[in-house]
């Protein structure tokens, strides 16, 4: 009896081992399948398929061509700042002017308005450099003026300033009033324009009167 009892307790165990070692036998076979199909498509050389580039929208030389407008759109509100900088650096420049001066070139623009040609005194004027930086960055050239008569004359100086190509860019007027013969005196043409294109002054016309 005690026998029989044993076995059949023995029974159930047997069926659960059992049981159990066919799930491990799957699992592994299910496994094994797994790994034989990644190594078959590792074999055959499977690659992604690449994309359709006909498909492309176009929108990328779009986008570059707004970032090229944007740049364009940088570089002129520069050049607009940097010729703004310049002009009130010559206003402030040229408020330390005397009044005297100021008058006398103003007098200068308006003796020349009616003169043909380089004027009647182009020999008793001459144009030299001044440092930048004693003019706070700006194009400043002095203007000498000598009165080479032996009589009491005014002068007044149109002053071009000509770029690269040798386009007139800008023009400035200078003056000396009442000077005695032999007498010389020296006075400044200070350009509004930015550093940049460096310009080049030249004597246009220059009337003694």
């Amino acid at each position: 009896m005690a026998d029989g009892v044993s076995e059949a307790k023995r029974q159930p165990q047997r069926q659960r081992t059992t049981a159990a070692l066919t799930g491990l036998v799957v699992v592994a076979f299910g496994a094994a399948s797994l790994v034989s199909c990644t190594n078959n498509n590792s074999k055959t050389g499977a690659t992604p398929t690449p994309p359709n580039t006909a498909s492309f929208s176009g929108t990328l030389p779009s986008a570059l061509a707004s970032l090229g407008e944007s740049a364009k759109a940088s570089a002129l509100a520069s050049a607009s700042a940097a010729a703004s900088s310049a002009s009130a650096a010559a206003s402030a420049f040229e408020a330390s002017v005397s009044a005297e001066t100021a008058r006398a070139n103003a007098a200068a623009e308006e003796q020349l308005k009616n003169v043909k040609g380089g004027g009647n005194a182009r020999s008793d004027v001459s144009l030299t450099g001044k440092p930048r930086s004693e003019t706070g960055g700006l194009l400043a050239v002095v203007v000498n003026i000598t009165n080479r008569t032996d009589k009491t004359a005014s002068y007044a100086v149109q002053v071009d300033f000509r770029d690269p190509d040798g386009k007139v860019v800008e023009t400035r007027f200078v003056g000396a009033q009442q000077l005695k013969p032999g007498e010389k005196i020296q006075t400044l043409a200070v350009s509004r324009k930015p550093p940049e294109p460096r310009l080049t002054g030249e004597i246009a016309k220059a009337q003694r009167y």
